[in-house]
């Protein structure tokens, strides 16, 4: 007769906790230093430009306590509408990037004779610098041997000085700006467009798809996350215009070609004063539109996913 089998009276052995969380920690361990440096270096500004902009404050010295008085200084301030209505022009403006780097990348995003040579050119703009692209179109607007000016002579019109005219000088520095702009918009969609699902292409020929119908059906739809990325870092770029502004104009003629981020460098750090509270209110209030804008472009982004 076989003798019944003894229970095991060893305990399981218990794993180390790091062994058993491990999979679970370790994407926080990758993420802790970008979180350290974003928390530092963004989320921490942030509130700390809140709180000086109700103070009087010159960087140095004791601060005062003012409560909304820069902010309601703000109210009366030409500057500061001349400043924020030229935001609004450059918002609106600069969202051309987004529709003509699509429309450079579905042409570069061709096997054609040459196509590298047609990338290299069209990413040019992208890899410069701000400030060289401002030079070199503040050179390009020159009423006596600028580039453009030659070329209206060719038609018999005369020179106009972009940069020195208070009705251009915004438009101009716009159009200089959307140059590399769209250069980065034309690299998110050439990604883009490597992953977008070449059986649902075959399929939408099989149904007689093609031309503006594909373009709109079926390749903008995988498109999103790259529009996406486009619409967010164009916004952000718009408001914060600074560089382009500070090389061709320093905010001239006579304030015209100001946005919100050159005003309150110039209230903040100029000969003007050092308002170090004034300049943190008109960066408080650049945020809260950057802010708007963007929370609603997510928010539709979420209600057309959950409508699909």
């Amino acid at each position: 007769m076989t003798a019944p089998a003894l229970p095991d009276t060893h305990p399981p052995v218990q794993k180390p906790w790091w062994k058993q969380n491990q999979q679970r920690l370790a994407p926080w361990l990758f993420l802790a230093p970008g979180i350290f440096m974003f928390m530092m270096y963004v989320i921490i500004p942030i509130f700390q430009s809140v709180n000086i902009s109700f103070y009087d404050w010159d960087g140095l010295g004791e601060a005062t306590w003012v409560g909304t008085d820069n902010y309601v200084e703000l109210m009366d301030d030409e500057a500061f509408y001349t400043s924020l209505k030229n935001n609004v022009i450059w918002l609106v403006l600069y969202m051309l990037a987004i529709p003509g780097g699509l429309f450079v990348a579905l042409f570069l995003n061709q096997t054609v004779r040459g196509i590298r040579i047609y990338k290299s050119l069209f990413f040019f703009p992208f890899v410069i610098s701000q400030v060289v692209v401002g030079l070199v179109f503040a050179w390009f607007y020159d009423p006596n041997f600028g580039l453009m000016n030659i070329a209206l002579g060719w038609f018999g019109i005369e020179p106009i000085a972009v940069l020195a005219d208070e009705d251009y000088v915004t438009y101009g520095i716009i159009a200089a700006g959307l140059w590399p702009q769209t250069a980065y918009c034309m690299i998110l969609y050439l990604t883009g467009l490597n992953a977008v699902d070449p059986e649902q292409i075959e399929a939408a020929r099989l149904d007689n798809a093609k031309g503006v119908k594909m373009l709109w059906y079926v390749i903008l739809p995988q498109l999103r996350p790259a529009t996406f990325i486009a619409v967010v870092v164009t916004v952000i770029g718009a408001l914060r215009s600074f560089d382009l502004i500070s090389i061709m104009t320093d905010g001239g003629p006579w304030g015209s070609s100001r946005v919100l981020a050159f005003y309150m460098f110039e209230q903040a750090f100029s000969e003007y004063g050092f308002r170090m509270g004034y300049g943190a209110a008109i960066a408080v209030v650049l945020f809260l539109i950057m802010m708007v804008y963007i929370t609603g472009f997510l928010y539709k982004m979420y209600r057309d996913e959950r409508g699909h």
